[in-house]
């Protein structure tokens, strides 16, 4: 496979899932109040509409807006910057680590845009037992997490290449 189709393929993946992402938050907010709850499955997964400041489990949700602005939207720039210079620089048939970094670019890319167009952003896939509930999340963080996950499998299951055993010379003593 050529290298603009590898390219083409990886920037795809990235794409859909920042075009997923978007329009099912855009649906959400839409047909939606905040934090009304449409149960799916009773007692385990909810979709529910909660615009999340923070970052992952509400982290720094409490600080003020303009330095959460700031933060988040360098740490978000710094880090799509970050996974596009290591996807172009990732071995050309390192295909399941490219897939991986395409994955989390197109989560980071998707939160990014909320973080711009909103200040926070949408979350709305709602797992729980009973009352105990998993932080809401949505689809960039699904990807964002996938990504990691099978990035991770990916770096501990690698085979190292194996070198060439080194022969000592045989000399008549």
């Amino acid at each position: 496979m050529s290298t603009s189709v590898r390219y083409f393929l990886l920037g795809f993946l990235s794409l859909a899932i920042v075009v997923l992402d978007q329009v099912t938050k855009v649906y959400v907010m839409e047909t939606m109040r905040l934090h009304e709850s449409i149960p799916v499955v009773a007692n385990f997964f909810s979709i529910t509409y909660i615009r999340n400041p923070g970052a992952a489990f509400g982290f720094l949700s409490s600080s003020s807006s303009s330095f959460r602005f700031v933060f988040f939207g360098l740490t978000s720039v710094f880090a799509v910057g970050l996974l596009g210079t290591i996807l172009v620089r990732m071995p050309k048939d390192d295909w399941m680590g490219r897939l991986s970094v395409a994955a989390i670019l197109g989560g980071a890319i998707g939160n990014l845009l909320d973080r711009v167009r909103y200040g926070e952003v949408i979350d709305f896939l709602d797992f729980y037992i009973n009352g105990y509930h998993w932080p809401a999340f949505n689809i960039a963080d699904s990807a964002i997490t996938v990504g990691v996950v099978f990035l991770i499998l990916h770096f501990a299951l690698e085979k190292e290449p194996e070198e060439a055993p080194v022969i000592p010379e045989n000399r008549p003593s």
